[in-house]
Order: C-alpha cells, then structure tokens, then sequence
C-alpha cells in the first residue's frame, strides 16, 4: 500500500462515514438501512394529528419524541412507521425500530365540540414520545380548533371552543387553532412541527375575520381551510384532513443531535 493509499485509508477509519440524513414523510411501515460506516444516529419521531369528519370536535395534535446516539450495525435492517390521518386511530403513531425506543404518539380525535389538546414530547433517553393530545368533550353548537403538534421541549397549543382563539404552542410546537360555530366559519386545524430541529413555536390561531389554523412550529407547516399543518397538526371539527407523521433520522448521532445541534438540512 502506498503512503496517499494508507493516508486516505486511516482517515476513513478516523472519521468515519460522512454526515447523512432520511426523512420519511408519507405514511406507511418501512425498513431503513444504516449506511457503510454509520453506527450511530439521532432519531425524532412525530405522530399524526387525526383527521374528524362529521363531528364537531377538534383532534388533538401529534406527540413528538427524540433519541440521540443510538447505536446502529452498518449494513443492519431497522423497521420505522409513519403515522397516518384517518379518523381510526390504531395507527396514528410514529415510531424508530419500536414505540420503546422512540416515538411520537398520535393525537386523538374529538367527540364532542370542544378544541384539541396539543400533542406532548418526550427528549432524549429512549421511552415514548409524547402522546397526541385528547379533546375536552363538551355539548354546543360550534366546533372546535385541532391542537397543534408538540414541539421539541414543549407542547403543542390547544385549539380554541367557540369562537375562542387557539393557544400558542410552546417550546418550538405548533399553534392550536380557533374554534368557530359552524355557521360563521370553520374551525381553524392545528399547526404542524419540523423535521430540522427546534425552532420558533406556533402562534395560536385567532377567530376574526374567521377561524384560523394554529402557526407552524419548528418550521412546520399550517395548511388551509381547517386542515391540521405537516408535520402532526390535528383536523378542526368536522375536516377530514390533518398532518400525517414522520420520521427524520440524522448521522453521525454522537455529533448531529436533537433538539439543535448540527439538526439542519444538509
């Protein structure tokens, strides 16, 4: 071996595989595959916020949970789930390898007419991530904001009742939306959280001129017309389309972790 061959050789065992990142954002059940030279990675998951068609209650919005430097074999199969959005909630949460390594639960859906409770998080240190939130049940006539999705170091806000202002999320989550009578507007989603680590929380969403979905936190998203924001935002009342979950998995985990440090797009 030549003296540049056994340099270039010892500095691939130095420093190993170059910085890397997946996401996973469409719901459904997948296998990632840790790349040569990789053997640790940090991990966030976040649940999905329900959808709720035909009823009146806001959903909660998803839990987001982290794990950073978990160890990985190169070449090593390792099975993940993405949330989905359908009223039925069995499969509403996210998860790498197991719910007892890391996960974000997925958010409730509402049964009666209130706002949703924004969704938990669980930090670094294995376990579950936060559970969805779970709608206050109550008797009206309106319809309630979805809550937004948890954050980072906090939860998401909830979604206001009638006609009440959603609260705003906290520690980088997303913003609950406003609640509405449905015969003025519609209810406001929740908004969603982002995959790139924590950033700025999500306001609360405001009744006037009309119901209004919670703010994105974490650079999420907050879709339209009651619909609950990517990633994890919960459906106001009656709309039967919320944020689906996700999956985002950064390496090498013993320098790149959650909630920011080294977190950003590549």
């Amino acid at each position: 071996m030549s003296g540049v061959q056994q340099a270039v050789f010892q500095n691939q065992r130095s420093f190993g595989a170059p910085p890397g990142q997946q996401a996973y954002t469409t719901a459904g059940t997948f296998s990632w595959v840790a790349p040569a030279g990789v053997t640790s990675v940090s991990v966030v998951a976040i649940g999905a916020g329900p959808c709720n068609p035909g009823y009146a209650g806001g959903s909660g919005g998803g839990g987001l949970g982290y794990k950073n430097n978990y160890s990985v074999t190169p070449g090593n199969s390792y099975a993940l789930r993405v949330g989905n959005t359908t009223r039925t909630i069995v499969n509403n949460s996210s998860y790498f390898v197991s719910t007892c390594v890391v996960s974000g639960g997925g958010g409730s859906y509402g049964s009666g007419s209130a706002g949703g409770s924004g969704g938990t998080y669980t930090g670094d240190g294995g376990g579950n991530g936060g559970a969805g939130g779970t709608p206050v049940i109550c008797c009206s006539t309106f319809e309630g904001g979805g809550g937004g999705a948890g954050g980072y170091s906090g939860a998401g806000g909830k979604g206001g009742n009638n006609n009440v202002n959603g609260n705003a999320g906290s520690g980088g989550g997303g913003g609950g939306g406003a609640g509405a009578k449905p015969t003025v507007a519609g209810p406001g989603g929740g908004g969603g959280v982002g995959i790139l680590g924590q950033g700025s929380s999500g306001a609360g969403g405001t009744v006037y001129p009309g119901a209004i979905n919670g703010g994105s936190g974490s650079g999420g998203s907050s879709a339209s017309s009651g619909a609950g924001g990517a990633y994890g935002g919960g459906g106001g009342g009656g709309n039967n389309t919320s944020g689906t979950g996700a999956v985002r998995i950064i390496w090498p985990g013993n320098t790149r972790s959650f909630p920011s440090t080294c977190t950003g797009d590549l």
